[in-house]
């Protein structure tokens, strides 16, 4: 590709103050800039700082290839396969990504075998400018150079922050078909900043979403914890509804009115500080489903009970390769629904109250019960049951184990020294 002439705003044309920049981040630009390579802030972080948010990561990339990175840091091991990555460990855990920067490779560059990457790796490498029209949109395609402080545009994305806009960098009927993922990610981010979408991508959206059925299951997967993670599940998965996008992003999730009500409920409880883990997001996704293949107000075994969790759980987490114990987890919190919207008094109450998962199914069903207002005498009547539980009244202490009286037999040993 031709290189495009960018805009490039000085240091006092814009927002971005390397005092909201990650000290570890700083610290790994500064000194790939010392040793005479390129240094940039990259993708989002770039468009937060601009946008007056707070970055949740800092990327850099660089001119530097890999093993010149690996060379500069002594902290510093790389990963990928396709592409390599350096990654340089800092106190605490904390990890900095470094990319080289890429380009779209040439047809003469794409090996003959599909699998076969040998070469693939090394002929990728390119300039700011190619580096900006392989990202997904436009606004995701901005630099900050730590060399002047400057903020570099190749693509339009300072325009569309202004205009609050996100737009696809080049065509999308032809960049969703590289990457179906992109399609989630549009809405995620118009969810995300309040951005609205624009036209293109609505009309390449209608013409390929079933592709996101073909789209690598992990991706899918960790996207839509994302959506989890900024408290935009609820709103995203029902503009998803309203597309067409759902069936072949979620295949089991039915996504009516109701189930998206708990996700919003959920999101706001996220907001309020409290961290989401995956099972009880899976929980949630389905816990209307299985509320209606398990009618409470019916006489039901607890084991078929189970049974039907399984035939909703199971599925979703094979095809997402889920962990068992993650699995288990989700599938005790929808029994545990199942039971406190059974109501008080069957088999098994006693042990339910003491099940350590008891009080994340109430959790759970109390963002239920906002959904179905009907079900709150039974909350209130089962928190003062696990309350009591966690309190025991102390006249009544419960009552201590007998000791077995038989006597030990002594071993082997003592009687024949006896």
């Amino acid at each position: 590709m031709r290189e495009t002439k960018p805009i490039i705003l000085s240091r006092d044309q814009h927002c971005v103050s390397r005092k909201q920049i990650d000290e570890s981040s700083l610290k790994v630009l500064y000194r790939l800039h010392r040793h005479g390579f390129k240094a940039y802030l990259v993708g989002g972080s770039v468009r937060d700082l601009l946008l007056g948010r707070q970055p949740k990561d800092f990327d850099i990339g660089t001119d530097a290839t890999p093993s010149q990175v690996r060379k500069l840091f002594r902290n510093c091991f790389l990963v990928g396969r396709r592409f390599r990555l350096a990654h340089i460990r800092f106190a605490g855990n904390k990890l900095i990504e470094v990319a080289t920067l890429r380009r779209h490779p040439t047809e003469e560059e794409l090996p003959d075998n599909p699998d076969d990457h040998s070469h693939f790796v090394q002929n990728v490498f390119g300039t700011p400018c190619e580096d900006a029209f392989r990202r997904d949109f436009t606004i995701n395609a901005l630099f900050y150079n730590i060399g002047d402080f400057s903020v570099i545009d190749y693509v339009g994305g300072l325009q569309d922050l202004k205009k609050k806009q996100i737009r696809v960098i080049g065509d999308p009927l032809v960049r969703f078909v590289e990457d179906p993922v992109r399609m989630l990610r549009a809405i995620e981010f118009a969810a995300r900043l309040n951005f609205s979408i624009d036209q293109n991508i609505y009309s390449a959206i209608e013409k390929h979403k079933a592709l996101l059925s073909s789209a690598a299951p992990a991706r899918i997967r960790e996207e839509i914890m994302e959506l989890f993670r900024h408290k935009i599940s609820g709103s995203v998965l029902k503009h998803c509804r309203e597309l067409g996008m759902l069936p072949h992003l979620l295949a089991g999730y039915p996504g009516t009115d109701e189930s998206i009500a708990l996700l919003e409920k959920i999101d706001r409880r996220t907001a309020s500080g409290i961290p989401i883990e995956e099972s009880f997001a899976i929980a949630a996704l389905y816990l209307r489903l299985f509320m209606d293949i398990c009618p409470h107000g019916e006489k039901i075994n607890i084991s078929e009970v189970l049974h039907k969790a399984n035939e909703i759980i199971v599925p979703h987490c094979h095809y997402f390769s889920i962990a068992s114990g993650i699995r288990h987890q989700a599938r005790e919190l929808l029994i545990g629904c199942f039971r406190l919207a059974r109501g008080r008094g069957f088999r098994g109450e006693r042990r339910f109250l003491q099940h350590p998962f008891t009080p994340r199914a109430l959790e759970l069903f109390t963002l239920w019960s906002e959904v179905r207002p009907e079900l709150e005498p039974l909350l209130a009547n089962w928190s003062r049951a696990i309350e009591q539980q966690k309190t025991p009244n102390a006249q009544n202490p419960p009552q201590k184990r007998r000791r077995n009286n038989r006597r030990r037999k002594k071993p082997q040993q003592e009687k024949l020294e006896n």
